[in-house]
């Protein structure tokens, strides 16, 4: 009994991760424009009630397609987690949606919600596939400026 209901709760816990795709033009496209200047101010709740104050990216809808390629958009919030397929070994990192930042030839993001000098960067030019799904985290954002 306890091993059936272990495997129903990994299988609708799989099953309920929407895995969305950003094609990297587009990619590209929905961050045009936004720099240092155009970030925003966010307050986020997290699991235990505890708050974060940090720079967010501006964007409030991602345009990304889901597996059949048909367009989809996605409301950002703060559990999204961004997968990025990089470089010819097809290396991958995670970055969280609202904390990614690009200048013109790199993705620069924030790897951790607890630890944010956790960051790491990629190479623009260097991604091949980027995938975002939200991580069911229990983060939402309380203000945003």
């Amino acid at each position: 009994m306890k091993k059936t209901i272990l495997f129903l709760v990994i299988v609708f816990g799989v099953a309920s991760c929407t895995t969305y795709y950003i094609p990297v033009n587009s990619f590209k496209e929905q961050f045009a424009g936004i720099d240092s200047t155009k970030l925003i101010d966010v307050t986020v709740k997290g699991p235990i009630n505890e708050r974060y104050s940090y720079l967010a990216n501006p964007i409030t809808v991602i345009q990304c397609v889901d597996k059949n390629g048909n367009p989809y958009q996605l409301i950002n919030k703060p559990s999204l987690e961004t997968r990025f397929t990089y470089g010819h070994k097809n290396k991958k990192k995670i970055f969280y949606f609202d904390r990614i930042f690009v200048n013109a030839h790199s993705v620069f993001g924030v790897e951790s919600r607890f630890i944010e000098s956790i960051r790491g960067s990629i190479p623009l030019d260097s991604i091949t596939k980027i995938e975002i799904q939200d991580g069911r985290k229990k983060f939402e954002y309380i203000m945003m400026q």
